[in-house]
């Protein structure tokens, strides 16, 4: 005969709540269907943001979650808006800056041709034209690598595109959510709104830090450097990769960073040295933030933040560094919540 809800005791559904949530995270990762969990977490918490403001004005429950439909649809339609904008702006700044970064190329591996020995200099294209064929062949040689690249990309896109409808799917479901449901259920939801209030603190903590971030970045390629009489190349990609590079706590930085200091070093030594000098002033600033608004949302320090990521991509790769501040800040949220930290 099998036990009755109310036999099981309530520390035994909780263990099994927290045994299956996480079961399902590691499933995540180990499926490669993060982009699906982290665009409707997005959806979801942006939905849930707004809808209260609305909401709160009908008495009607159908008018409720006729508010939430439509806002969730709002918000999926700007979000896939903004993503197609900023991929048709680095497309633009790419056709725009391409002949001009050859000749840039080309006048660094001409500098280089003086100071390097006589044994290297002879792996060095001579020409613009000897350049295009260097990158020709290497386009064929790896030619699979690349179409492995494109349909990860495709598929990554297709998943994000999938959390974008089941976020609002979830968000519209949730306004009508009975309140009759068993232990476990209501049990489980607990812990889902638990990883969606960690989500939240991280995000949007980390939005913030990453705007200010790409505001002073941006004030550096469009106002200093301009001034100074120095035009960078793929001005406008760079701004777009620091907004979201910078997204991804501590890491974010050094990707932003090393593509920026790249084009710098394009131009002249001098610039790529003053750049760099700038961004690790403007980065001491965001990491003080970061301490302040990301540690205090989680409390957690970000040191600890590192070690995570250092963890999930030993045993994950890239996708356990994109998920291991969400990760973590779940964990102590549980933690907290178990009164053992």
């Amino acid at each position: 005969m099998l036990p009755t809800p109310q036999a099981i005791s309530p520390r035994a559904i909780r263990l099994t709540s927290h045994v299956l949530m996480a079961a399902g995270l590691l499933l995540v990762l180990w499926l490669r269907l993060l982009p699906v969990l982290l665009s409707a977490l997005l959806v979801y918490e942006l939905v849930l943001v707004v809808s209260p403001l609305l909401r709160a004005r009908l008495s009607n429950a159908r008018a409720r979650a006729l508010v939430v439909a439509l806002i969730s649809a709002l918000v999926v339609g700007l979000l896939v808006a903004i993503a197609l904008g900023a991929l048709g702006l680095m497309q633009q700044d790419l056709g725009v800056s391409l002949s001009g970064w050859q000749e840039q190329v080309m006048s660094l591996i001409a500098k280089a041709r003086q100071q390097l020995p006589q044994s290297w200099v002879a792996f060095l294209p001579a020409t613009v034209d000897e350049l295009r064929l260097v990158l020709v062949e290497q386009l064929h040689k790896h030619a699979a690598a690349l179409q492995i690249a494109g349909r990860e990309t495709l598929r990554v896109l297709l998943q994000i595109l999938i959390g974008l409808v089941l976020g609002s799917i979830v968000s519209l479901t949730q306004a009508s959510r009975s309140q009759h449901e068993g232990p476990l259920s209501q049990s489980l939801l607990v812990r889902c709104k638990r990883l969606a209030s960690s989500f939240h603190d991280i995000v949007f903590a980390q939005f913030r830090i990453s705007l200010l971030n790409t505001l002073c970045t941006a004030f550096l390629l469009l106002i200093v450097m301009p001034l100074c009489g120095v035009t960078l190349p793929f001005t406008k990609s760079l701004i777009v990769l620091t907004f979201l590079a910078g997204l991804m706590p501590v890491i974010g930085n050094l990707i932003s960073n090393t593509a920026i200091t790249i084009a710098a070093l394009s131009i002249s030594p001098l610039v790529g040295v003053a750049s760099l000098a700038y961004l690790i002033v403007i980065h001491k600033l965001e990491y003080f933030l970061n301490a302040r608004i990301v540690g205090s949302k989680i409390r957690a320090s970000v040191w600890e933040l590192l070690i995570a990521m250092l963890v999930m991509e030993a045993a994950f790769g890239i996708p356990g560094v994109i998920a291991a501040p969400v990760y973590y800040a779940y964990l102590k949220c549980e933690l907290r919540g178990e009164n053992l930290i």
